[in-house]
């Protein structure tokens, strides 16, 4: 029995979707994005998996959860560097931290489902300070299928929806790991920067 939101119908002979997994950091999103991944894999589907080269953290062609799950993947610059890296047969396109993405992915998105393509969009549906983060909101828009998950809240064990960013760092696009966010829920989050839990 599939999970809810999620979409089976594969390859050049479907039509093709977009589906969203989004999230607080430590949700579980790109956990998520990985067991679709695997499951595709299981069927015997072409799958490509992209990530933005900002994103370092664990590995530079690799997406990996904060869990240490792992696949290969194709670091690039941007969309449009996405959209020409895919293969004319690749049935599922993984991408992970969307939301660090210009605003041309949402476009590159629409093209490669359009052609036939199940598109796997993982990525932060809020910024540091609570805000909706990048091209997110657009994707979410034009999705057949969206996800939403949660963490626990670092403060007070309720679900979590939001990252508190617990570091000094301005810029929307500062790519963190543990030691730099925390998972809390709406009551306990507060926009900007502020001492992490004891």
């Amino acid at each position: 029995m599939r999970e809810s939101g999620e979409h089976l119908a594969f390859g050049k002979h479907h039509a093709g979707c977009i589906e969203v997994v989004c999230g607080s950091m430590f949700s579980g999103k790109t956990e998520e994005l990985l067991r679709r991944i695997k499951r595709a894999h299981f069927a015997r589907q072409r799958i490509q998996v992209f990530k933005p080269r900002v994103d370092n953290r664990y590995d530079a062609v690799k997406v990996v959860s904060h869990e240490g799950a792992k696949t290969e993947a194709l670091a690039v610059a941007n969309a449009a560097e996405l959209f020409d890296m895919v293969q004319a047969d690749t049935a599922i396109v993984g991408v992970d931290e969307v939301q660090f993405f210009d605003d041309e992915i949402v476009d590159v998105v629409q093209r490669l489902a359009d052609r036939g393509s199940r598109v796997i969009c993982a990525g932060l549906d809020q910024d540091y300070l609570g805000k909706p983060f990048g091209p997110m909101p657009h994707l979410m828009a034009i999705a057949e299928y969206v996800t939403k998950l949660h963490a626990v809240c670092s403060r007070c064990g309720r679900e979590a929806s939001r990252s508190q960013r617990v570091v000094a760092a301005e810029s929307q696009l500062f790519v963190g790991g543990a030691a730099d966010y925390e998972a809390r829920c709406r009551v306990c989050f507060v926009a900007g920067v502020v001492e992490p839990s004891s």
